[in-house]
Parts: C-alpha cells; sequence; structure tokens
C-alpha cells in the first residue's frame, strides 16, 4: 500500500482527511497524491446571457487556486513525497475515474448526507478500492495505536482485512470482534490464522446483540478506544442495504474514528 489517493477540497472535512492521510503515508513510507477537485456551480441565466457566468466561474476558479496554492505551501514543508493533480466535477466521479493506481482512497464521512462532498456510500463499489473515511473531527490517525476489526465472515470483509494489512502491521493492538455470527461464514480463527502468518496478533471477542449491529461495532470501539476501525462494505446485496439501512451506511454516518473499507 503505497500509493495513497487524497480527496482535495475546501470543506469542513479538509483538515482531518489531510492529517490522517499525510499519517498514513509516512507510517507506509508512501506517496501521497492529492486531488483537487473543482465542483462548477449551477448558474442560471436567461436566453441572451449577461456575462454573469463567465464572472461565476472565473472566481470558482480563482478559489480552488487559492486553497491549492496554501495546501501545497503546507505539503512543501512535509516528510511524505506529495503530488497535486486537478479535476472537475463531482467528487464522486474524480475519486472513481483516479482510482486505478490508487492503493487506498482518503475522503470524508459525515453527519450531513445532503453534503455534496460526502462520497463514501458508493465509492467502494465503483471504484472496487479500499477507503478510508475520516470524520470531521477527527485530528490525525495514530497508526501504531489500536485497530479493530468488525468481523462478519463475508468476502468483502476478507478483503478489507487483506487490503488493511500494511496498516494492521502499524498496530501495537488489533481486535478482531464478530457479532451475531452468521451461519456458513468464515470463522475468526480463520482470519486470525491469517493475519497471524503476516506477524498480526489478535485478540479474539464474540458478541451477541438484539439491537444494530453497528452501534454495537461503534460501541466496542469506543470502549476499547479503538484509533480506526477495519470492515467489509456492503455485505449483503445493494438492494436490501436500501431497504433495511445497512451497516455499511450507518457506520459511514455515525463513526468517530477512521472507517476502513474495502468491497
Amino acid at each position: 500500500m503505497k500509493n495513497i489517493l487524497l480527496l482535495v477540497h475546501e470543506d469542513a472535512g479538509q483538515e482531518a482527511r489531510l492529517q490522517v492521510a499525510l499519517d498514513v503515508t509516512r507510517a507506509l513510507d508512501g506517496h501521497l497524491e492529492c486531488l483537487a477537485v473543482m465542483t462548477w456551480p449551477l448558474i442560471v441565466s436567461d436566453f441572451y446571457g449577461t456575462g454573469y457566468e463567465a464572472v461565476v466561474l472565473a472566481e470558482v476558479q480563482e478559489k480552488a487556486a487559492q486553497h491549492r496554492k496554501r495546501l501545497e505551501a503546507r505539503l512543501a514543508v512535509e516528510d511524505v513525497p506529495w503530488t497535486m493533480g486537478e479535476s472537475f466535477g463531482t467528487s464522486l466521479d474524480a475519486l472513481d475515474q483516479a482510482s486505478d493506481l490508487a492503493d487506498l482512497i482518503v475522503i470524508s464521512s459525515s453527519k450531513d448526507e445532503k453534503d455534496k462532498h460526502r462520497v463514501p456510500e458508493t465509492l467502494p463499489l465503483r471504484s472496487r478500492r479500499p477507503l478510508l473515511a475520516v470524520p470531521p473531527s477527527c485530528d490525525g490517525l495514530d497508526t501504531a495505536g489500536r485497530a479493530l476489526i468488525a468481523w462478519d465472515g463475508s468476502r468483502p470483509c476478507c478483503e478489507a482485512v487483506r487490503a488493511a494489512v500494511p496498516l494492521l502491521r502499524c498496530a501495537k493492538y488489533v481486535q478482531l470482534l464478530e457479532i451475531n455470527q452468521p451461519d456458513g461464514a468464515l470463522g475468526m480463527s480463520d482470519i486470525a490464522r491469517y493475519l497471524s502468518r503476516h506477524g498480526i496478533s489478535a485478540e479474539l471477542v464474540e458478541k451477541t446483540t438484539a439491537g444494530p449491529v453497528a452501534e454495537s461495532i461503534l460501541g466496542t470501539a469506543a470502549q476499547g478506544h479503538a484509533d480506526y476501525i477495519v470492515m467489509g462494505a456492503y455485505s449483503m446485496p445493494r438492494a436490501a442495504e436500501a431497504v433495511f439501512g445497512g451497516v455499511t451506511r450507518t457506520m459511514l454516518l455515525d463513526t468517530t474514528v477512521p472507517l476502513f473499507v474495502a468491497h
């Protein structure tokens, strides 16, 4: 895991995304690929036009350029290699198009479902890349801290754990949490054995709950002071996720620590 793709945009989650991306890139001796996304405003004008569109677009470009300039000045004094790219359109489309050579995509999670830059819900499916969703209140990621793996035995969860191995190797403590084990699912002992072959020792914890699974995961993370959570995205069909809400969607909205997901 070397190429870390970071969404760059002047919004409430930018500072948290940047700090976490720097921490991850530094820990993995990687390269930070910054993608500045410019979203064109919706402009309504009369048939003849007034030149107002050109003025508004010029202002958007100037504001974005100033933001990139400030960010580049900050990155110039950091101890990680980085590059800055630029794209136009929606954050989701821009990240999807730029993800071919990305090993990890860093974006924001958000309580605000109307936030046009909150893109995690469909990105794991479209990009087929691991995603690190960062709460706007986050001030960094202690990669040498404590990791919680929310294990459900599904293929997406296996993919998330495999992808997270370079990061999990940095952790001083890894906990495997299984809630309401489904019939026929790959057991925790199997994935624990897999992790051990990568030099990662994990504590196995089983829980049962009649309430929301996401609530139990977040409660366990808070109780254990987890620095980040690893889980699979969309273990059930998307149609079912849409009907029942889905653990993935709830976690992406409510997590208070960075959430590493893959599909």
